[in-house]
């Protein structure tokens, strides 16, 4: 039988064993593997990845407490997958447009879109920073980002890896736009977080907080190198 529904005589089986009903719903696999990955981003939104439990969420999700188990083994495999859904996200969004500015604003958009993915993908000590579908996931947005880099700057990076990730050391063109790639990074990154901690309230005013940023963008890289 499943670990994936609860068990035993309070369990749905067992409810319509005794009451002649008909068969009650149940998860499949991936559905609960989709629920308790939902569950876990709305905790990390609210309470943060401390409080973080397998067995609390399998309550919430209304499954035994061995079924969460099952598809992460254990809440660092969690948050592992909660990265790595996090950099496929931001790869996504950030892959649907050109330019560094632009891919700055939609960097914005996603740390207040996605608050809780925000906040678990910079922090390596969460997970496992080895596994595989994780390593792809952030090289992806690490290629979508260098790209915005290639856009404004002379240089182009043919490495892979985080946006940090260095060029040839004998390529003068690779290591300007290294810089120039940490500069960007650093920006949309540390507006993101002043965004995120509500330390921009004054500055932002009325105003979009993607259009504010690419104010501060043209005013950091200037107007007219986008």
């Amino acid at each position: 039988m499943s670990t994936d529904e609860p068990q035993g005589a309070d369990s749905p089986e067992g409810a319509a064993h005794r009451t002649g009903a008909g068969p009650q719903p149940s998860y499949h696999h991936g559905d609960l593997r989709r629920t308790i990955l939902a569950a876990a981003v709305d905790v990390i939104a609210t309470e943060g990845p401390a409080a973080l439990s397998l067995r609390d969420l399998a309550r919430r999700a209304g499954v035994s407490h061995a079924a969460p188990a099952h598809h992460f083994k254990d809440r660092t495999g969690l948050l592992t997958a909660v990265a790595t859904e996090a950099y496929t996200l931001f790869a996504d969004s950030l892959s649907e447009v050109t330019g560094l500015r632009e891919k700055g604003a939609r960097y914005v958009r996603f740390a207040t879109g996605h608050p809780a993915h925000f906040q678990v993908m910079f922090q390596p000590d969460l997970y496992r920073t080895d596994d595989p579908a994780l390593v792809a996931a952030r090289e992806r947005a690490a290629r979508t980002l260098r790209e915005g880099v290639a856009d404004l700057s002379a240089g182009t990076e043919e490495t892979t890896g985080s946006p940090d990730s260095t060029g040839s050391p004998d390529s003068t063109d690779a290591e300007e736009a290294r810089r120039t790639g940490v500069a960007a990074w650093s920006l949309a990154h540390g507006f993101a977080a002043l965004l995120l901690s509500h330390n921009l309230t004054g500055f932002l005013g009325d105003r979009d907080p993607e259009e504010a940023f690419r104010s501060v963008a043209d005013a950091v890289f200037g107007g007219g190198r986008r």
